[in-house]
């Protein structure tokens, strides 16, 4: 804790220049392109999946599903390697790293000639993602003062959101328009099949080499070069983004956290009770977010809105739609994050999501079609954006010690993207066996317990600086 009149992350923040705000907020810009990314290689699978289905002959949901599902193996292992390569290579490096795998596995995932050449570059494509998620937050948390770190941690849901609707609208324009009926035969002999799912996610690579770019200008983490003591690269990096008041405010509190446990590892830092505390919260958290059922509707959109009488024409936009409304309140958590606060979102995220699952099942249970169960998809979805979907990656990034950011961070990205494979993986296999509308109502029951979880454990983090947020856990 800093005591009187010294300077805190506060301070450096209130002195921020206009010009130094840009600085800030464009560094926080270009780590989120790893979100954008991320979003996009995780959502276009589901416009192309009718089309790749046909062309490679899946026909089991066995098949489908690991079709789908296989790139959350990448996701675990860029997880798990997040935190040793942001803690030896550096939060800048890290995305960069990330960006060369995305732009590499869109060119092969695109050119696959076969399904099982198609699996591997998702799984490649997949650790790209695994990378994204752990080291963004991350990056953006570590640079940003304390009054705005919501904010600019919500950038990456932005861009995130962002890079589905780009998928959601790439996949409309390049698909041609599906007759009803349509066999898997006559699908997998259309344009759609041979060529246009092949564009799909070709298209990525052209954000992926921006990413690239944009991280060679960016500077590094002041607080990663902090934990290895090398406060010269703490004061350069601080200068560069916010100049000198910025770095005289900010200096001070992070020597004073940092100083007299740099190196320390994971291993060490769970020998502390409260660590270890702090960290089943955010494993919790992370597991949350994704067993609270949303991403089914992104990536099973076809079969969900196939069971409610939609064609595959219809699909695509329909699944446009879920992307606008997921980027409209996405933007509304740029706002409500400070205003309302960490806790309070992520409690109304899992009250609304609970109460929207009882009645989206029971609407699959009494055979409704058509608008009424669009319209609760899209409130579904708007009730996410706005609290576990933003909310979680900034608890994320505020809530672990400074000394094992990054370690933390690996460990509960890699138990939300275990927690998404299980999910992705099961739905189908659930599905067939429960129906639809059953399957909604687990989905509830777990965001029912996840109300709990939340009301009994999380603190509120709004507002105080990562120091002060560690300091706490005391």
């Amino acid at each position: 804790m800093i005591h009187g009149h010294e300077p805190t992350l506060d301070d450096g923040a209130q002195a921020l220049r206009p010009a130094s705000s840009i600085t800030l907020w464009l560094a926080a810009a270009v780590s989120a392109l790893g979100g954008l990314l991320f979003g996009y290689d995780w959502v276009v699978i589901g416009g192309a999946k009718p089309f790749y289905e046909a062309w490679f002959r899946l026909t089991e949901p066995g098949q489908q599903a690991w079709a789908i599902s296989c790139a959350l193996i990448g996701c675990l292992a860029g997880a798990m390697a997040s935190g040793v390569i942001s803690d030896r290579l550096g939060r800048r490096r890290g995305l960069l790293i990330a960006a060369f795998i995305f732009a590499v596995s869109s060119v092969g995932t695109a050119w696959a000639g076969s399904i099982d050449i198609f699996v591997l570059w998702r799984i490649v494509g997949g650790t790209a993602i695994g990378l994204a998620s752990g080291l963004s937050p991350i990056y953006i948390a570590e640079i940003a003062p304390a009054a705005v770190r919501g904010r600019m941690v919500c950038l990456n849901q932005i861009a995130i959101v962002a890079g589905i609707l780009g998928a959601q609208v790439v996949n409309l324009l390049i698909a041609e328009p599906v007759a009803a009926g349509a066999s898997l035969a006559q699908i997998a002999a259309s344009w759609n099949g041979t060529t246009g799912w092949r564009h799909m996610f070709l298209a990525a690579a052209v954000p992926s080499v921006a990413f690239l770019l944009g991280c060679l200008l960016i500077p590094e983490s002041p607080r990663w070069f902090a934990a290895r003591g090398d406060w010269d690269g703490v004061t350069r990096a601080l200068h560069r983004l916010g100049g000198d008041d910025y770095a005289a405010g900010a200096l001070h509190a992070i020597r004073t956290s940092l100083g007299a446990s740099r190196g320390r590892s994971l291993v060490d830092v769970l020998k502390e009770p409260r660590f270890v505390r702090v960290l089943g919260i955010g494993i919790v958290l992370a597991v949350l977010q994704q067993w609270c059922g949303i991403n089914v509707i992104f990536n099973y959109a076809q079969e969900i809105f196939a069971s409610a009488g939609y064609a595959v024409s219809d699909t695509l936009f329909n699944i446009v739609i879920t992307g606008v409304v997921n980027s409209v309140f996405t933007l509304l958590a740029l706002d409500t994050v400070e205003r309302w606060g960490r806790r309070r979102l992520m409690l109304l995220g899992c009250a609304g999501l609970a109460v929207v699952y009882v009645l989206l099942g029971a609407c699959y249970v009494a055979g409704w079609q058509g608008w009424p169960l669009l319209l609760l998809v899209v409130m579904a979805i708007a009730c996410y954006a706005m609290t576990l979907a933003p909310v979680t990656w900034v608890a994320l990034s505020e809530i672990f010690p400074n000394e094992a950011r990054g370690a933390c961070m690996a460990v509960a990205t890699t138990a939300l993207w275990t927690a998404c494979f299980l999910l992705t993986y099961t739905f189908p296999l659930i599905n067939k066996r429960m129906g639809t509308g059953p399957t909604f109502w687990l989905y509830a029951a777990i965001c029912a317990l996840g109300f709990v979880f939340v009301l009994k454990r999380l603190p509120e983090t709004r507002g105080k600086s990562l120091e002060e947020i560690e300091d706490a856990w005391r």
